[in-house]
Order: C-alpha cells, then structure tokens, then sequence
C-alpha cells in the first residue's frame, strides 16, 4: 500500500516494515525493564510492601535495589503504556482501512485483555497491569478523536494533578507520623504474606485477592491516570507519524535526551531516597517521580531509536519478544510464580537482589530464543492468536505466508 503516490509501493513497505520492527524492538526492551523490576515484587512480600528482604543486607543488594530502583522502577511500564496508545493509533488505522467496524473490535479486545488481567492477578501476580490497561482503553476510545496538541495538554494535566495528591498525601501525613512503627507494622504483614505465598494454591489465591483489594485502588487512583497519561502522548505520536520517519525527528530525540537525562535522574534519585530511607517524606519522593519518570522514560526511548539502526543484530534479538509481548508479560509471571511460591520452588526471600536481576536476564535471554523459534512458523504469539481470534471474532491463520485471518 502505498502513503503517498509518489513512492513506489515497494519502498513504502520497506518503511513499514522498517517501522513496525523498530516499534517491537523498543516493546521488547520494554519488556526487559519491566521483568527487571517485577521479579522483585514476585520473590518476595517485603518488596511488594516496600520493604527490603530482611535476609539480603549487604552492600552489594543495597547496590542493587538503589539501582533498580533508580533506572528502572516507574519508567517502563510508561513507555510500554506509551507504546499502547501508539499501538491504538495503528489498530484503528487498520480498522479504517479495511472498512472494519472499530468500536465493537476493540470493546472485545478490551475485555479479552480484562479477563486475562484478572486471571494473571489471581493466579500469579496481584500487581498485573493489564486491566488498567483494559480500563484506560476505554478512556482512548472515548478520546480517540482528540487532537494531538489536545492529547499532550490533557496528558501533562493529569500527570500535574497526580503530583498534587501526592503531595497533599505528603502534607497530610508528615503530622504525627511513626516511621518506625509504619516499617515494623508493614514488615509483620509481609512476612505473614510470604507464610501464605509458599503454601498451597488455595492459600496462594487467597493472598492474591486479599492484595487485590488495595491493589485496585492504588490502580484507579494513581497508577490508572498515570498510564492514561502515557497513552494520550503515544496516541499524540502515532497521530502525527512520528516514528515513521526518525531521521527527520533526530533533533526532538536528541533534545528528549538532553531533558530527560538529567531531569528525569535526577527525580528517580529523589524518589530512590524516598523508597529506601523509609521517611515520612516519601510522598514527597512519589510526587516528584510522577513528574520526572516520564522525561526519564522518554529519554530510554530516544536513545534506544537513536541506537537501532547501528545495532541491528539487538534489534532484531529485542524485536521477537516485542511481537509477542502479551504471552511473555504473562510467562514471566508463571515462570517466578514457579521459582518462588509454592506452585514450585518456594524460594520467597531466599533469593538475593542480584540473584534476582540475573534470573530476570536468563528468563529474557530464553525468550528471545523461544521467540525467533516460535515466529518462524506462526505469524503471532499464543495469547496474541487467542486475544486477535477475541477481537475478529474469527479463527486467525496461525502459519506464517497464508493469509492474516479476518
């Protein structure tokens, strides 16, 4: 299909292609990111209730939760909700030109998204990210319309109005407030959590939803808005074409890096210190994060783009899993759930920080494997095929060189 007339259709489908690949690249090294940070969450109770593993208080597991923290934490799951609302931009393209009816597609995807979001937080990770994703969803089908100047306007006063909660929240509890007794209250609650996660599934379930229920509202109050924002700027982007051509953009990518580095290092350090020295203050460290996290996260994308095309090797590595993105979010999930509750191995606490990372790193290195494998003979990922035939509502061609299905 050609963009414009004047180009032959054969060169057009080289940008295409050159696009899209560069798009699943950067979901894939997302999804890296993502990995890194979640793996902690998954191995034990302390972290998922801010605290640090009793067990591991060495220099060298400090190092490596200030520097998870720090360059990771907070910042890719924006640039994957990023890369959602850039990817709505394409799907309802598609939709236009196909003559398809959009709304009622995407309402199924969404609630085959839902579904699977409520699957994944009972059964293996009550911090699963996918219904918000199916709930914002519906905010960009409403705003679908909007004009990216709009888009960005909208995006950056949500953003601003998070802060402020945050930092009424601060305001409100720096009176009176115990550190000291907060950590020790805390810390009783997460190793009941880890008594409960390394037993039976019954009693894994039961954890997951008693999570679940503050979980959901830290999600719609904080998280869900959050992501919307990030959504908004992708759909900004993907309506102006951006990423089509990033040699022409190679000034606003540049000037990303020269923003989002230093602004956005240096609030994660803020937050960092708020994370980990565990004061009343900690508001404060979570307002300044949702204002800088997305220049950091913007300045990882910039730089990544910037890299690709001298780095083809790692592109296509980092591209496989980004197609397949949705099977190995839920993978990696099921694969610590077996390492450390009591699905499996029921290692909860017993595995260092580092340990952790470099398990985050074997996990991904097999999904690139798996990946480049499994696409050589099917067109999508597991959940993608199930998720896609949801959205159709047909059976989509499985086999790479036949027809993509409805």
């Amino acid at each position: 299909m050609r963009t414009q007339e004047t180009h032959p259709a054969q060169a057009d489908t080289r940008r295409t292609t050159t696009r899209l690949a560069s798009v699943d690249a950067l979901r894939g090294f997302s999804l890296l990111g993502i990995l890194v940070v979640n793996i902690a969450f998954l191995a034990s109770g302390y972290r998922m209730a801010g605290l640090a593993e009793p067990a591991f208080d060495a220099p060298l597991d400090w190092g490596v939760r200030w520097v998870v923290t720090l360059v990771a934490e907070n910042k890719f799951y924006l640039l994957f909700s990023f890369l959602f609302g850039y990817s709505f931009t394409l799907q309802t393209d598609s939709a236009e030109r196909r003559g398809l009816p959009f709304t009622p597609m995407f309402l199924r995807r969404l609630a085959g998204l839902a579904l699977l979001g409520l699957a994944h937080a009972v059964l293996l990770f009550p911090g699963d990210i996918l219904t918000t994703y199916a709930a914002v969803g519906l905010a960009l089908l409403i705003l679908r319309r909007i004009r990216p100047r709009t888009a960005v306007l909208v995006a950056t006063g949500l953003t601003l109005l998070l802060a402020l909660g945050f930092v009424l929240l601060a305001v409100l509890t720096m009176a009176g407030l115990d550190p000291s007794a907060t950590v020790a209250d805390t810390a009783r609650e997460a190793a009941a959590s880890n008594s409960a996660l390394g037993g039976g599934i019954a009693e894994i379930v039961s954890e997951h939803l008693r999570k679940l229920s503050w979980i959901l509202v830290l999600r719609v109050l904080f998280q869900g808005p959050a992501v919307l924002a990030a959504c908004l700027i992708g759909l900004a982007v993907g309506r102006l074409g951006a990423l089509r051509d990033l040699p022409a953009h190679t000034v606003t990518l540049r000037r990303l890096q020269w923003i989002g580095f230093p602004v956005g290092l240096a609030g994660s350090f803020v937050h960092t210190m708020s994370v980990w020295n565990h004061t009343p203050h900690k508001f404060w460290g979570e307002a300044v994060d949702l204002v800088t996290a997305p220049l950091l996260a913007a300045a990882y994308a910039a730089t990544f783009l910037r890299a690709l095309p001298h780095l083809p090797r790692l592109g296509r590595a980092l591209a496989a899993p980004g197609r397949m993105a949705l099977s190995h979010y839920l993978a990696q999930s099921l694969i610590c759930s077996l390492i450390f509750t009591g699905y499996g191995l029921a290692l909860l606490d017993r595995v260092s920080p580092a340990l952790e990372v470099l398990i985050a790193l074997a996990v991904f290195a097999a999904q690139v494997v798996v990946s480049r494998w499994w696409l050589r003979g099917h067109r999508y990922g597991p959940v993608e095929w199930l998720l896609r035939a949801l959205t159709y509502w047909g059976r989509p061609e499985t086999r790479r060189g036949r027809a993509a299905g409805p």
